[in-house]
Order: C-alpha cells, then structure tokens, then sequence
C-alpha cells in the first residue's frame, strides 16, 4: 500500500517511545516508574463538570450541536475572560473545537497555503509544527536560548521574515519550557506581523496556569488593536483538567469565523456534545474555587522540584512562570554518567541516552529534548510536574541516590 509523502513526513512523537519503555520497564522492575514524561494534570474533571456530564447523558442531550459550538458555553468562555483578565470577547468570535488540536488544524488550514512558511521558536511542542505541515506549509524552526526565555522576539520576527513568511506561531506559556512571553515583546512581535500582513497565532492552553502575573496576561488584550488580529487557541485539558474529553476552543477575528465555520462543518461536525454541555459547569463558582486552588498545588509543585533539581545538576535556566514542566540542562548529570556527547553520535544522542539510562537506574520517564528541540536537542531534557507532590518528592530521593 502507497502512504502519502504528507504522512511519510510526520515525525514520531517520542514521548510516546518513552511511554512504551517505560511500560516495559514497569513490567519487570522492582519498583513502580514514576512517569514524569506526559503533560497530563494528575487530576480529574471536578465533581459538578462529572454530574454535568451525567445528567447530559441521562437527559439524551447527545444530538450535533452547531459547529461553532453551544451558544451557552462560547458566552460562559467569553465571561470567563472578563472575569479572570478584565478582558472582553465577544462571544461570536469563539468557536468550539475537538480540542485544542482542532483548534490549531483549523487555523492553519484557514489561514496557510501550499508554501507558506511559519516562524516557531526552537524548542516548542512539536506536534504545533505538524499542523502548520498538514496545511502543506513549513514551519522554520528558530533557535530561542534561555537569554530570552526559549522566547521568539521581535527582532528574530523582523529578521527571520522572507518572502513566503505568512506568520508566527508561539505559545506562551510554552510547552516545554513552562516560560511565556514578556507582554512588551509580545506586542512589539504582534506589531511586526501586523505591518507585514501577516498572522499571530498563539497557544495559550496554559493560560489558566500563570503564577507570575507579569505574564499572566492574554494576547486578546494588546493595546492598539493588536489583540483583535490575534488568533488564540485555548483548551480545557490543562486548567479544567478534561483531557480526554477532546473540548478547547478558538478565538478569531471576526472576518475569520465564516471560514473556520465551514471548515468545522465538513471536518469535525462538532465538538462532543457531552463534553460541551459538561463543560458549562467548569465556570460554575464551586468548580473556579477549586480549580484555583488546583493551580495553586501546581504551583507549589514547581517550588519544590526545580529546586531540587538545580541542586542535583539538572540545572532549570529559566524558572517556569505557568504550565507544569521543567526544561533540564542534563550535561552535568549525563556527564557523572559517563554519557558524554560528540564523536559520531547524532546531535540528540545525550538528551536521548540519559532518559533511558534514567529509567533505568531510577525508574523515572522524561521525555529527552528531540521532540522539542532541533537546534539543541542533547542538551535538554523535560520533566512533567503534573504528578502529586509525593511522586515528584520519591523522584528527587531516586535521583540523589543514582547521581
């Protein structure tokens, strides 16, 4: 059977190689892995978004909703915006999507053409880059250090342009850095790209998860009508901690609604109709309560562990401001394993070898920096702490005893 040169230029998703060792590794050793490799809160959707959820089903309210989404959750989207940033969105211009994953492959398919090129920041979460590729379009990778918070900036925006540049893509904050995007700098990519006619599109499924409010802040709101041109993706995976029930969302400009609109129709229909209506009572005051207080425990998760990771020799440059993971320079540690870089080995190799020599020695999954990185990817590597306090805290006793 012929597969497509489309599919054939997919790359694997590696955490998912990490995955299966460590289920393997699970199998047959002593102790149980501590998997620290997949950005999945460790909690659930809460109580009132379940009986939601219930009583959706009960009730037979499981028919096609319209494809821009129920009109009541895309004004309790809307309020939620002026609730928590002030800022206000009119409910027309959010649509419903099957996740935030749907979200970004209808705004690429919109929006980007056969050739058209999109500046991303290197590292950045990779399967961004594949939707920008599925629209047949190229993202070009653009190598962002912790001196600018593994950030793209306005000056790499205006000097990395060219002639089939359509836009940018960043997220903020950043999968799988944790760090977001200084407002200022923010505005002044947003004003680059607006004066060559281009797009802004920015992931902020973190968003929920700020704990600096000096970035906490949406891209909706820039000043001088900037934030009206900005094209934002959003979820309720990570905040509202529904990640299998497939639910995010996008906000447009309003001349763009038509397009996404048709597009939803024929590609998706709909986003769940259950999860939807299930999603209504995320915004219900008990539930804001307690996902509050959920971001406040991720918060206090990274307190604990980048420290103690620094101290161990898994050096954190740039302390996370949102989102839950730690991007690690391992060189340090990979080095007191003997796993030295260079030679005939492929630039990743480092990164790599130290996450299986990792789940070996001490049962703990991390992803290694190839799934993030292309200018740099043996030097990183990146821990979840969406697990509990007590997983992370046997982590770092694991990791002492091996380095």
């Amino acid at each position: 059977m012929k597969i497509s040169a489309r599919a054939q230029r997919v790359d694997p998703f590696y955490v998912m190689e990490v995955a299966k060792a460590a289920a393997r590794e699970a199998a047959s050793a002593a102790r149980p892995v501590i998997a620290l490799n997949i950005g999945e809160p460790d909690f659930t959707a809460p109580p009132l978004v379940q009986q939601a959820a219930e009583r959706a089903i009960r009730d037979g309210r499981s028919q096609y909703t319209n494809a821009l989404g129920l009109p009541a959750l895309r004004e309790a989207i809307a309020g939620w915006y002026f609730t928590r940033w002030g800022h206000q969105v009119d409910p027309s211009r959010i649509v419903v999507t099957a996740g935030a994953s749907a979200a970004l492959q209808l705004a690429c398919l919109a929006l980007i053409d056969a050739g058209d090129e999109v500046l991303m920041p290197d590292p950045s979460y990779p399967c961004n880059r594949q939707f920008v590729q599925a629209a047949e379009g190229r993202a070009v990778m653009v190598p962002c250090g912790p001196e600018q918070r593994f950030q793209l900036s306005a000056d790499q925006v205006r000097s990395q342009w060219g002639a089939r540049t359509r836009g940018v893509l960043l997220a903020s904050p950043s999968n799988p850095t944790g760090t977001s995007i200084a407002r200022d700098e923010l505005q002044r990519i947003a004003a680059e790209v607006r004066a060559r006619d281009g797009i802004t599109l920015i992931d902020e499924i973190y968003l929920g998860l700020s704990y600096d409010t000096a970035f906490g802040q949406t891209a909706l709101s820039l000043p001088d009508g900037l934030g009206e041109s900005v094209i934002s993706v959003n979820s309720f995976s990570k905040y509202f901690n529904m990640t299998g029930w497939r639910l995010g969302w996008l906000v447009l400009p309003p001349a763009l609604v038509p397009a996404v609109e048709r597009l939803a129709q024929n590609l998706f229909i709909c986003a769940s109709a259950i999860a939807q209506h299930a999603a209504l009572a995320c915004f219900e005051a008990e539930s804001l309560h307690e996902y509050e207080r959920r971001r406040a425990a991720f918060q206090a998760r990274r307190d604990v562990f980048i420290p103690e990771l620094n101290r161990l020799g898994l050096h954190v440059p740039v302390v996370p401001d949102g989102a839950f993971y730690a991007w690690a320079d391992i060189r340090e540690a990979a080095a007191r394993w003997g796993l030295a870089p260079g030679g005939a080995q492929p630039e990743d190799a480092q990164s790599w070898r130290f996450a299986f020599e990792l789940l070996r020695r001490c049962q703990i999954a991390a992803t290694p920096g190839r799934d993030f990185a292309q200018a740099d990817p043996g030097r990183y590597l990146r821990f979840s702490t969406a697990s509990s306090l007590e997983q992370l805290q046997e982590a770092v006793a694991r990791l002492e005893a091996a380095l």
